[in-house]
């Protein structure tokens, strides 16, 4: 059977594109005007073909109904071929032949069939195909093949339902920039939505309201650091209290940001501050439950004694949870801050309270399990296969970024973009939002 299927896919694959034009001619008023238009032409040709039977002799009648029939089939066949045409859309013969050739089928070898293409007034790209039992994760595997097949650059692929996959694109001709400067401009206006840079069809965003952590990966020079900086600037206009951990003096950060941010550099200092973080945590937690607040945005829309979010900042977080070389005193400490951050980051979404750590170290031991499955949120510049594999879960950050790539990232959802370059010298002033925050323990 599966023989079978597979040896007569080609041909059956001709019958959905039928049917789907058949759909799209149904869903489109502009498509049924055009056919009756057509057919109301066909049967006035007909009829003025017949006419004159009545009055023609038996030879000529034989011959106006053979002409009339003849003109009925000669409208059918171009009618078929216009609705394959409506359900064929421009270069999926070509896609059909390349996915089979990379091996994007299933397990009867029936490929993905392009059913629509849409394209907006930004260029941006949408492709609907007609899915067989294909994972996603097995398009995301084959995302390439697709792209060289239609001459595109993907940025997302997704599910509707359980038979079709919407592909979003751009033009193959495009490419990402390689230097984006930040400007205030670009701050997102929403709550707490950051931006990190440009993909091909513009800002790429995270909502640390519903995605509260962070973590970012690159190797030396990746740009990295620049892009952590850029999103502590905008959670610092944004009202945030930011607490930045740095085992190196802060030297890497200058004045303004000791001004604006509160830096630990003493892991005595990390492990007394997370504590008071972790009370900080509980403390909302019961006051959300005695007043039935889901969340710090929903209680902060009663409009008085608002909270801040918080965020615990690292740019190497090597610094604070390798244990490699220290005595069992300092493991015990090191033991304490990693069952803080694992707290923060299990329960700190409806709270208000996120991490953003950044590390360069290809060490699987650094970040536990525990704390790593918690962050949704994940980015990779540069890096080789041990630092993609520990930050995304797989290698391609070493496969799609160029080693003499800088400030180029890949997330863990499979978006590729440029990320801002920030200068510390245009870091001024918080946005001001017209009311004040306070901490519970004020």
């Amino acid at each position: 059977m599966k023989q079978w299927l597979s040896e007569t896919w080609t041909a059956r694959a001709q019958l959905f594109f039928f049917a789907n034009g058949i759909k799209q001619l149904v869903q489109r008023p502009r498509a049924i005007i055009i056919t009756a238009i057509y057919w109301t032409i066909v049967l006035l040709l007909r009829w003025w073909i017949i006419k004159d039977n009545d009055t023609l002799e038996w030879a000529a009648r034989l011959s106006n109904t053979g002409n009339a029939g003849l003109l009925i089939v000669i409208a059918s066949a171009i009618f078929i071929v216009f609705v394959f045409a409506l359900g064929k859309p421009k270069g999926a013969g070509q896609m059909m032949r390349d996915s089979m050739r990379a091996g994007l089928v299933n397990h009867a070898g029936e490929t993905p069939l392009l059913m629509e293409q849409r394209i907006d007034e930004n260029e941006v790209f949408t492709l609907v195909f007609r899915n067989f039992g294909i994972p996603l994760s097995h398009w995301n595997d084959h995302k390439e093949d697709i792209e060289s097949g239609l001459n595109l650059n993907i940025t997302d692929i997704c599910e509707r339902g359980k038979k079709y996959m919407v592909v979003t694109a751009v033009s193959g001709a495009n490419i990402l920039p390689n230097f984006v400067e930040w400007k205030d401009a670009l701050l997102p206006t929403d709550n707490f939505v950051l931006g990190l840079g440009e993909t091909y069809t513009g800002q790429v965003r995270v909502n640390l309201a519903i995605t509260p952590h962070m973590l970012i990966g690159g190797s030396t020079g990746s740009g990295k650091s620049i892009l952590l900086k850029c999103l502590l600037m905008q959670c610092v206009k944004k009202g945030a209290e930011v607490y930045i951990a740095d085992f190196k003096g802060g030297v890497d950060f200058p004045r303004v940001w000791h001004e604006k941010c509160t830096f630990i550099t003493e892991r005595a200092d990390l492990i007394e501050k997370l504590k008071q973080l972790i009370t900080e945590l509980h403390a909302r937690k019961t006051m959300f439950s005695d007043m039935d607040y889901a969340n710090i945005d929903e209680y902060n829309k009663q409009g008085y004694n608002r909270l801040r979010r918080i965020i615990f900042a690292c740019d190497e977080v090597a610094e604070l949870l390798d244990k490699t070389g220290l005595d069992k005193k300092q493991k015990d400490e090191i033991s304490q801050i990693e069952a803080s951050i694992a707290t923060i980051a299990r329960l700190g979404r409806a709270f208000g309270i996120h991490l953003i750590l950044a590390t360069q170290r290809p060490d699987a031991n650094i970040i536990s399990g525990q704390i790593k499955n918690n962050i949704d949120y994940r980015v990779c510049g540069r890096a080789d296969d041990v630092l993609s594999q520990i930050i995304l879960d797989k290698t391609d950050a070493s496969d799609q970024i160029s080693k003499s790539a800088q400030g180029r990232f890949l997330t863990n959802s499979d978006i590729l973009f440029q990320g801002y370059w920030f200068d510390d010298s245009s870091f001024e002033g918080e946005k001001e939002y017209g009311f004040e925050y306070h901490f519970l323990g004020d």
